[in-house]
Parts: C-alpha cells; structure tokens; sequence
C-alpha cells in the first residue's frame, strides 16, 4: 500500500477546472504547525499518520528494490531502481519530520508494521506484471486515502504530506508496460483484472482496520479532532477512492 498517484485521481485538488475558486482554508487547515498542535489529539493524530506515510514509503523502496529482480531488461531495472530512490528519499522527509517535532521516527512507524507487512504477504506477486499492477493499483489506493486526510491537515504538515505523494514515475511506466502485455496477449487481461480485483479488496480490509486500532486517527475521520470528515463524509471518501480506482482500471486496460 504506497504510493503513487495518477493525473485522474479523484482526491487531487492541485488543479481548479476553469472559473472556479479554491475555497478558502478554515480550522486546522489554516493552521500552522506550531499552533495546531497544540492540540494533543490532533497532534496524536499527525503523528500516527506520518508513520504510516514514512513505514509504506519505506517499504516501497524494499518492495521496488525486489520488483527489480523480475524486470525483464536492464532497462526496465534501471527504471525500478530510480523510482525506488525517490521513495527512500520520501522516506527520509518523513523520518526527518518526525525527528523534528521531537518524535522518535521508529517508535511512530512500528504500529503500522504489522498491516503493511500483512499486506504485501497477502499480495505477493507471482511475476512481473502482477507487480507492476500491484504499485499502480494497490498503492495508490493508500496515496488516495491520504490526500482525503491531507485536507484536513495544518498547512505544513499538508505540504509535506502532498509532497511525498508525488508520483515517482511508475503510473505512467507501469500503464505502458501492462498495456502492451495485454495488447500482444489479450489472455492476460482477465488474469490481471482479477488480480487488480483482489488488491483493492486487500487494501481496503488493512485501511480500515488500521483506522480502527488508532484510536487518534480514527477519531479524526469521524468527526472528533477539529476539522475532521463526519461519519457520512467518511463514506463519501471510500466512494471516491473506488471511483479513482475505476479510472486505474480503465487506464490498463483492464475492467474494474
């Protein structure tokens, strides 16, 4: 579950359609943070959600690093590898950022070790385009979740969590290479579908029950730390996120 991003995501406000206006931020999202935590639940709250952001980032670059190994040409492993850089890097913001605010980074990374790791068990590749689908699908699912929450976030923490979201190149690289599989072997198609299927269930199940055991993020979604999405905004974003994964679907060529 990490990350990246494509140009049709559903949750990315980084662009107005013509003739509108961003609505001016109110709350926490006005907020700096050095005023906004001096809410210790808030402040709970940020700090549950960037270890989670910096273990995925940090498990990206292990699981790119391995994905490389199935790379069919040396080209395609230098891709990989470039891309799993530019998530080590992501990582480091991150840990830096934790340190920073006076958090120790492992300490606020381990709660979420276990659903990461469960998860990438769960949905262990048996090849290279399945790993491929698996970063465009799967992670981007968790990316999509995050940007929800971003809104809602203090203006630094915001900045920095939109900023190591940035797609590091694999949407576009992996829609090509599974577009072109597909398309010099239409039989793959409907094993990958199913396989794009079974990834968003996965990640969904460990999204929520990450949710559900920290007791600071969830109170944010429902409501109880300023800003926070009410029980029917919550649902609202799970509706976006699987329309997002819809248009990721149509992107490879594969039906939802």
């Amino acid at each position: 579950m990490r990350f990246m991003t494509t140009p049709d995501n559903a949750a990315d406000t980084s662009a107005e359609a013509p003739g509108t206006t961003t609505p001016a931020a109110t709350g926490v999202a006005a907020r700096n943070w050095d005023t906004a935590s001096v809410d210790p639940h808030y402040r709970a709250a940020v700090v549950d959600l960037l270890g989670a952001l910096a273990y995925g980032e940090l498990a990206a670059f292990e699981r790119l690093a391995e994905d490389a190994k199935l790379a069919p040409t040396l080209s395609d492993k230098a891709e990989l590898a470039k891309m799993a850089s530019a998530e080590f890097h992501h990582f480091e913001r991150l840990r830096d950022r934790l340190s920073g605010i006076g958090e120790e980074p492992t300490g606020a990374m381990e709660p979420f070790v276990a659903a990461y790791d469960g998860f990438h068990k769960q949905t262990a590749p048996s090849d290279w385009l399945e790993g491929l689908v698996k970063a465009y699908v799967g992670d981007s699912i968790a990316s999509d979740f995050y940007r929800e929450v971003a809104a809602r976030l203090d203006e630094d923490t915001r900045d920095l969590v939109l900023g190591v979201l940035d797609d590091t190149g694999h949407a576009s690289f992996a829609v090509e290479k599974v577009r072109g599989a597909i398309d010099a072997d239409p039989r793959l198609g409907g094993r990958l579908a199913l396989w794009a299927r079974r990834l968003m269930g996965e990640a969904l199940s460990q999204s929520q029950r990450v949710v559900a055991d920290r007791d600071a993020l969830s109170t944010m979604l429902v409501g109880g730390v300023a800003d926070g999405f009410d029980l029917a905004e919550v649902g609202r974003m799970f509706s976006r996120i699987t329309e997002a994964h819809t248009k990721r679907m149509a992107a490879l060529g594969l039906a939802a």
